[in-house]
């Protein structure tokens, strides 16, 4: 009896050391690496921004410095949206995945928002393409989930860059981004420098 009296409080004991070790994993994650030099508000880009243009931001969070390296060359940016631009209004239409429960899915907010944790911000502007049928395109992708599986072969799910490959490729069947493979995911991802780097797009405004 005094065995199995252990045994319990021990398997007992280990579930509780478990959980709180997640629990400690789950706030690393979640919390900002610190606070942004200062805060970038919208008004910045007033006269700046077009319909269209893409955004790139390095945010603030563990993930932002994972997703970030898959970069080979820029590793400015972490993630990017769509500008879109109605009636004065600034939004940006972007794949974001979260650690919150149901935030996990292309989602249309007000600019503001999406600058609350950028400690970087670029803009970029397709050459030679209406920016409007960006954006307007990218409207028809807002409720999609997030692709945690980063599989561009599939497009019920997307992630960021895969938002704008798949809008870009139905205005031109041609276009290619140019790929890196990432050995913990073992396939071909689009990373954030496939789109500064590009020569179909030109970098319209940086700041830090």
């Amino acid at each position: 009896m005094i065995r199995t009296h252990n045994r319990k409080y021990f398997v007992l004991t280990g579930i509780v050391i478990f959980t709180i070790l997640i629990l400690i994993i789950f706030v690393f994650i979640i919390m900002p690496r610190g606070k942004p030099v200062f805060l970038i508000k919208e008004n910045i880009f007033y006269g700046i921004l077009k319909d269209g243009d893409i955004i790139c931001r390095l945010g603030d969070r563990l993930w932002s410095q994972v997703f970030k390296d898959f970069s080979i060359d820029d590793k400015r940016f972490s993630h990017i949206g769509i500008i879109r631009i109605n009636n004065d209004r600034i939004t940006v239409i972007h794949a974001e995945g979260t650690t919150k429960p149901g935030k996990d899915f292309v989602k249309e907010e007000p600019l503001d928002d999406f600058l609350k944790v950028a400690r970087t911000i670029g803009i970029y502007r397709m050459i030679d393409l209406d920016g409007n049928k960006i954006s307007g395109f990218a409207m028809e992708y807002i409720g999609v989930p997030f692709d945690w599986k980063f599989d561009m072969g599939d497009a019920s799910e997307l992630y960021c860059t895969e938002l704008l490959y798949i809008i870009l490729k139905r205005l031109m069947p041609t276009f290619e981004f140019n790929t890196t493979y990432i050995k913990e995911l073992g396939k071909d991802i689009i990373p954030i420098d496939s789109i500064s780097n590009s020569e179909y797009f030109s970098e319209i405004y940086f700041i830090k």
